[in-house]
């Protein structure tokens, strides 16, 4: 392959700008799924199950769209484009009618179709990396996706409360999701389809050099068949670094899924209400339910402001760290060594806050360990793979982002916290410690990097 142009700010800008949209995908759900859930009715403790969607979809869909990506090239939206499209369109969709829900098997069936969506959209996006900038511009292009990355976490976790100030109630009827979660949802959904159009028709993607040869070898080959093999020949970098993920991802999982009872109850003591403990016939006993809902929905909104937090603090982290690595070199091995120690130290600290203010220091160090972990591990992995299946590989790297989400939502969590206490605070402990195990396994991955560069990641 001939070797990339370097390509102007605007360029670069333009080409990551999607990004906006699908952190806003992610946030709106890792922050607001289980406070949608236990509006409709869900018990605490079947908040992962029903988070079993997510990491399902990305086990399936992550590998064959880096592999069909891989093997597309169509004449006006090029390789990776048409998934970009097709990934925003149904995410808008199924993010505008998620707080519609009315049962829980229509939030978990919206969740199921908006993660894969998202998926669709987001896995090409790594290899479009590797595919328009040049060597030496990747650290440069890393540090304007890192900085839209935050942004749209930022923003998106707190535009419930945003909502709410600008004067939209928060409190709804049992089983109703609030007004203030759905015009955010909806807002979420304009932005996803709009910021990701604006890659697809401002952003060019370089053509095979050889486009005949190109099609004939796409065609060659069964698509299971060839991920399997790339399975068996797995490289052993890939294989350690997945460990190390595996502890990582399960830490944020736990999270997505029970901060917000967690926090709610621990930190803001005030639960959410079961409609089945008040006789609702009773006026005061509906007043008492309204209280109790009117200040869970509020503590919510609170929980999910946040932990946008940690959407900022990553951002600032990643950027000092690919302002070092343009000059020095940056050890890989130790970056991600002290991040997640701190994210563990942040999650062990929730247990012990009473003043709910404090919860952002808390965030603040979970956002460092999340800035290491959407960069560090695809630099020291980037080296072992070949460059014409980078779709494909990333893919497949992924499974080690997502079997632990299964196993978490299998009853991993729950388990696990209970081992410690019925509290459920302790879910964040059992995340902290498992960054801290992350953390010391870090010790038997290498670092041959020689360069600075880092395949971006994003979201689940």
């Amino acid at each position: 392959m001939a070797a990339q142009p370097r390509l102007s700010f605007w360029q670069i800008w333009n080409m990551s700008f999607g990004f906006l949209g699908i952190q806003f995908g992610f946030a709106l759900q890792g922050g607001f799924m289980s406070r949608i859930f236990q509006t409709l009715g869900a018990d605490k403790d079947a908040l992962p199950l029903l988070w079993i969607a997510a990491p399902l979809t990305g086990l399936l869909v992550q590998p064959l769209i880096g592999y069909l990506s891989d093997r597309t090239w169509h004449p006006r939206f090029g390789r990776r484009r048409p998934y970009f499209l097709i990934g925003a369109v149904l995410s808008s969709i199924a993010l505008f009618f998620m707080p519609y829900s009315s049962a829980l098997w229509m939030a978990a069936g919206f969740l199921w179709i908006l993660d894969a969506s998202i998926n669709i959209s987001m896995e090409p996006f790594r290899a479009l990396v590797a595919d328009k900038l040049p060597e030496q511009q990747r650290s440069y292009g890393f540090v304007l996706q890192t900085l839209i990355i935050g942004i749209g976490t930022w923003v998106a976790s707190n535009l419930p409360w945003l909502v709410n100030q600008m004067g939209v109630s928060n409190e709804a009827g049992p089983g109703v999701v609030p007004d203030s979660v759905k015009i955010a949802f909806a807002i979420g959904a304009f932005v996803f389809l709009a910021s990701v159009l604006i890659t697809v028709f401002t952003t060019d993607e370089y053509p095979p050099e050889d486009l005949a040869r190109f099609r004939e070898e796409s065609a060659k080959g069964s698509i299971f068949g060839d991920i399997l093999q790339h399975i068996r020949h797995m490289p052993p970098q890939m294989l350690k670094i997945g460990i190390v993920q595996f502890f990582s991802w399960f830490a944020f999982f736990t999270m997505w899924s029970m901060a917000t009872p967690a926090l709610t109850e621990h930190v803001f003591k005030a639960p959410a209400p079961d409609p089945a403990a008040f006789d609702m016939a009773v006026a005061a006993q509906a007043q008492a339910f309204q209280t109790a809902n009117a200040a869970f929905q509020n503590a919510a909104d609170q929980v999910g402001s946040a932990m946008g937090v940690y959407g900022l603090s990553s951002m600032a982290v990643a950027l000092l760290l690919s302002f070092y690595a343009a000059r020095f070199r940056l050890n890989c091995r130790l970056v991600h060594f002290l991040s997640l120690t701190l994210g563990g130290l942040g999650f062990l600290s929730m247990y012990y806050i009473t003043d709910p203010s404090q919860l952002k220091w808390s965030f603040a160090l979970i956002g460092v360990a999340w800035a290491s972990i959407l960069s560090m591990p695809y630099a020291l992995l980037s080296s072992a793979v070949d460059p014409k299946k980078m779709g494909v590989m990333m893919g497949l790297f992924n499974m080690f982002i997502v079997l632990p989400q299964i196993a978490a939502a299998l009853g991993g969590v729950n388990a696990a916290y209970r081992l410690i206490g019925p509290q459920t605070i302790n879910a964040m402990t059992v995340a902290g410690l498992s960054l801290l195990i992350g953390g010391l396994l870090v010790y038997f991955v290498q670092d041959n990097h020689g360069e600075n560069q880092a395949i971006q990641s994003g979201g689940h």
